[in-house]
């Protein structure tokens, strides 16, 4: 699950800190086969400064991830600390497309056409998280096979370590 919520409390993606399941503070939904649901996403904000003849002169970005406890829950009584590593690679895959939109903005060029170009990466960043988020539930059969939630581990941190460069800020 990915939301964007303004206002809600949100917890940032740290390399320092994994996520316990006190984190999680949103009543179960015991209809759903789900064991937990992670909310997470990118937030993004981003500034432009012109001349008075409105052409671009700068542009500041800020992008991060974050995880939200008021939308995410789990069932205690089949909770354990597989599922919690699988909801925390859910976690870590959010990370990991903040990294690769900061990249994809480092890359850009100043024009006047920026702010198209920026929610244009945004708006393709958002789509490939939703696509590998499910690609990652699908392969792992929402963490049950254990072969594979391994390997999705494995080329998760691999890919953080390549984009180490954009990783969010502790």
């Amino acid at each position: 699950m990915f939301c964007v919520q303004d206002n809600a409390p949100v917890l940032s993606w740290s390399a320092s800190k994994t996520l316990s399941w006190e984190d999680f503070k949103a009543k179960p939904n015991l209809n759903d086969a789900a064991v937990a649901i992670t909310a997470s996403g990118i937030t993004f904000k981003f500034s432009i400064t012109k001349t008075d003849k409105n052409e671009v002169l700068s542009f500041t970005t800020n992008v991060h991830a974050h995880f939200y406890p008021d939308q995410s829950w789990y069932k205690i009584e089949q909770a354990d600390s597989h599922i919690l590593g699988h909801e925390q690679l859910h976690f870590d895959i959010t990370e990991l497309f903040a990294r690769k939109f900061r990249y994809r903005i480092s890359q850009l060029k100043l024009s006047n056409n920026i702010k198209s170009q920026l929610k244009k990466i945004h708006n393709d960043i958002n789509t490939e998280l939703s696509q590998v988020q499910n690609k990652y539930d699908s392969e792992t059969d929402y963490s049950r096979n254990f072969e594979s939630q391994t390997n999705w581990g494995n080329f998760i941190s691999k890919e953080l370590e390549k984009f180490s460069k954009y990783q969010s800020l502790d």
